[in-house]
């Protein structure tokens, strides 16, 4: 399972609850909107009623930081690195960088990505 698995339920909940839409058009802004209301762009077309901003960034870190400590509970440390590894096609590109930023939040080191890369390489590759 991936955070995405762990956190989807809650965080559309968190959605609905403080009106948080998302366009990457204007025709689309404007076919969600509630009314006159204003709107704050939190970045990849998530945008969020002013109003709501606060406790929606609030809650939805509260959401996250429990789907990653599930996570880590349900999966540890090199399994969840290993996983990042391959969303990110790193045993092919041989570049580790996409995952040591999306891992960036867990706390995971440059130096423990490393390792679960190298450990696991070889074993990889005697599949390609």
């Amino acid at each position: 399972m991936s955070l995405t698995q762990y956190i989807e339920k809650n965080q559309t909940a968190c959605f609905a609850k403080h009106g948080v839409i998302f366009a990457f058009s204007k025709k689309q802004f404007e076919e969600q909107k509630e009314g006159d209301q204003t709107y704050v762009d939190l970045g990849s077309g998530l945008l969020c009623p002013k109003p709501n901003v606060d406790e929606f960034i609030n809650d939805h870190s509260s959401i996250v930081k429990n789907g990653m400590a599930r996570d880590l509970k349900e999966n540890g440390k090199n399994k969840i690195i290993l996983r990042e590894l391959g969303n990110y096609e790193c045993f092919y590109t041989g570049n580790i960088k996409d995952a040591v930023d999306a891992l960036e939040d867990y706390g995971f080191t440059v130096q423990d990505i490393k390792q679960v890369y190298n450990d696991n390489y070889a074993r990889l590759a005697e599949s390609w």
